[in-house]
């Protein structure tokens, strides 16, 4: 795309723009592809250079799109093109003197929050905060949350931004609105608005909770509490977007190598059959049985066993049914990368710098991502058109961000979206809940233990 491109808002843009203007705390809900982005930094604009309500913005945001779609989009648009942006990111040294500079837009990734924090404490500079993607300070307990607490309410306005606000459920909420408005829609403390909307589920030998639920009703009580606070848009509400097809690749083992899977299976599980499997238990369960299910594992001495090449057999045919078409793998494991490029020495890792302008020029044919790594803010979308999930992520989170790369505003051709299910394995049943519409977090836990139950009994 060329440098001087006209912003012509869609309507809804000019709807959330408008709401960013009037509302000083505000937290877009915005599904992936509906311009966040764009939305924001028009509105920062205005505000800097039109209405002069503020002076200094910053924004948080992972470490790529910190890096590429902040700068990138500032230098596409034609309104926004004399603003003037600084990298924070790098060494100290190298952050020290982007903070130096005389900017518009200091973008940090999230990483550094504590530093910034610790480095300006009551002296905090910048009155309009943007935190890209929201969803990651969901955690109360987490450094990035309590550091940015601090300096709160020297922050004149606030936005967050994320198309997934409570993967994991709507605990999740209270750290982000917290953030926005210092505890206005849903209480000063985390505890507060537990006990307010959630009742204990399960419980530890020695009392302690490991999991809440909702109590009747609290659902919607919490939604109206935030009607104010945050605008949420889905994009198959606004957006005509081409179609997605969903498409699974059954992979199927030898009898010989479905006794080892079977075997391994069962060792992995046998210490927790009789016991309580909590969420951390689950995940790390989790982990292993999809390793297991690509055909190779660490051991104990973090070594790579090899079980069998049925996973990368079926990637060689769907490699070769792109007939060279542009295609990205997302992968889970080190172990994974490793055993593709052996086979496929073309294949690009989206490490370093450069490597999206690459793709979007065309210039990879195959790209391997994590989905951690090409899960938020970046636009791939005129790279290609074709996913191979080689390994499916524990993270709901993660697997709707990555194939929002790619299916979002500006695709133009149908996106297949490939799964390689290895069949009589946990790949089944993850999958089964990842694509159901409207499911949480849980319901990838509950999936979990009960195949765990289910293999155990």
């Amino acid at each position: 795309m060329g440098p001087n491109m006209k912003y012509k808002p869609h309507d809804y843009q000019a709807y959330a723009e408008t709401r960013v203007l009037e509302q000083p705390n505000i937290g877009l809900l915005l599904d992936m592809g509906l311009g966040k982005t764009i939305i924001t930094l028009t509105a920062a604009e205005e505000l800097m250079y039109t209405r002069l309500e503020i002076s200094k913005c910053l924004v948080i945001a992972p470490l790529r799109p910190a890096r590429e779609t902040w700068p990138t989009e500032m230098l596409k648009w034609d309104h926004l093109r004399h603003m003037r942006p600084s990298l924070v990111l790098g060494p100290a040294k190298d952050r020290l003197a982007a903070l130096a500079v005389h900017a518009d837009v200091y973008i940090i990734n999230r990483e550094n929050v504590e530093w910034l924090v610790e480095l300006y404490q009551k002296k905090w500079p910048f009155d309009l905060v943007i935190i890209d993607e929201l969803s990651s300070f969901k955690s109360a307990s987490s450094v990035r949350f309590r550091e940015l607490k601090k300096v709160r309410k020297y922050i004149k306005r606030m936005v967050g931004l994320t198309g997934t606000p409570a993967p994991n459920g709507l605990l999740d909420m209270w750290p982000q609105a917290f953030i926005l408005d210092g505890g206005k829609a849903l209480g000063k403390t985390l505890t507060g608005y537990r006990d307010a909307y959630f009742s204990p589920d399960q419980r530890g030998p020695n009392g302690q909770v490991f999991s809440w639920r909702l109590k009747d009703g609290a659902d919607s009580m919490i939604y109206a509490s935030l009607e104010d606070l945050c605008i949420s848009m889905k994009s198959e509400d606004y957006l005509k977007l081409p179609e997605r097809i969903d498409v699974i690749r059954t992979v199927e083992l030898s009898p010989e190598e479905k006794a080892t899977y079977k075997r391994l299976e069962a060792d992995t599980i046998l210490p927790f059959e009789n016991g309580d499997v909590d969420a951390p238990t689950a995940a790390v369960l989790a982990n292993k049985l999809l390793q297991l299910s690509g055909g190779a594992v660490y051991d104990e001495n973090k070594q790579v066993r090899i079980l069998n090449n049925a996973k990368l057999d079926a990637l060689d045919e769907l490699l070769e049914a792109a007939n060279g078409q542009p295609v990205i793998v997302f992968y889970n494991y080190r172990h994974e990368v490793d055993r593709i490029k052996a086979r496929h020495p073309n294949a690009v890792e989206m490490v370093g710098d450069g490597i999206v302008d690459r793709w979007n020029r065309r210039e990879i044919q195959i790209l391997l991502a994590s989905p951690a790594s090409a899960g938020h803010g970046l636009n791939l979308q005129d790279g290609g058109n074709i996913v191979i999930w080689y390994g499916l992520p524990w993270s709901l989170e993660l697997y709707m961000q990555a194939n929002k790369r790619l299916h979002r505003q500006g695709q133009k051709q149908v996106v297949l979206i490939h799964h390689l299910i290895t069949k009589g394995t946990i790949d089944e049943r993850v999958y089964k809940v990842l694509t159901a519409k409207g499911v949480r977090q849980d319901g990838l836990l509950d999936a979990v233990k009960a195949y765990i139950g289910g293999v155990a009994e």
